[in-house]
């Protein structure tokens, strides 16, 4: 339950004013049907970090307990300093949707957000959580529950609320905590 409700936290607040967040913005006010939207992105997400997950455990059986430990920590660190720098949707991406369109509300965000995420500070968390956690289905359901409590206000709510959350301290918050997982790893590791 700790690797669920830790997924859960880093991934929602690593994932406000994140690069898929102002992307369902911009879908949302595309195409103005919040269902479709939110069912893709909740399905490209899932698959997505389900991948992430199991990459992250077979990490675990191919690099030595002492490697993974330093290798998660310095993660879990440059993850906070990354929480730190705000994510901007390139002209690039927001042209995009024209280019996908044509696979419906439901295609293109599905195929936008899949590309979107590769890569993306919440796939390489789900990495280094599921590494971290030895727990596949609950850093998958846990990230996955993240992104969606970041995105589905994206989506319902649009601009009018988005452009009245503290990113900088929700990042800053996102910040600490991604601190506080890596230090812990080495604390645990070689004290406890």
């Amino acid at each position: 339950m700790y690797a669920f409700l830790i997924s859960v936290s880093v991934v929602a607040l690593a994932e406000m004013g994140d690069k898929t967040q102002l992307l369902a913005l911009l879908l949302t006010a595309r195409f103005r049907q919040p269902l479709p939207i939110l069912a893709a992105i909740l399905l490209a997400t899932t698959i997505n970090h389900g991948i992430s997950a199991v990459l992250g455990q077979w990490l675990t059986t191919v690099i030595s307990p002492t490697t993974m430990v330093w290798i998660l920590a310095v993660g879990f660190i440059a993850m906070a300093i990354w929480m730190l720098i705000p994510d901007k949707l390139d002209d690039d991406e927001a042209d995009n949707i024209n280019k996908w369109q044509r696979f419906g509300v439901f295609g293109a965000t599905f195929i936008l957000f899949f590309l979107a995420e590769i890569g993306d500070k919440t796939q390489i968390a789900t990495v280094a959580l599921a590494a971290q956690y030895d727990s596949i289905l609950m850093v998958m359901i846990g990230t996955t529950v993240g992104m969606m409590i970041a995105n589905a206000p994206a989506v319902f709510i649009g601009h009018k609320m988005a452009g009245n959350l503290p990113i900088q301290l929700i990042h800053r918050i996102g910040a600490v905590i991604f601190l506080v997982v890596g230090i812990s790893a080495l604390v645990k590791h070689y004290f406890i």
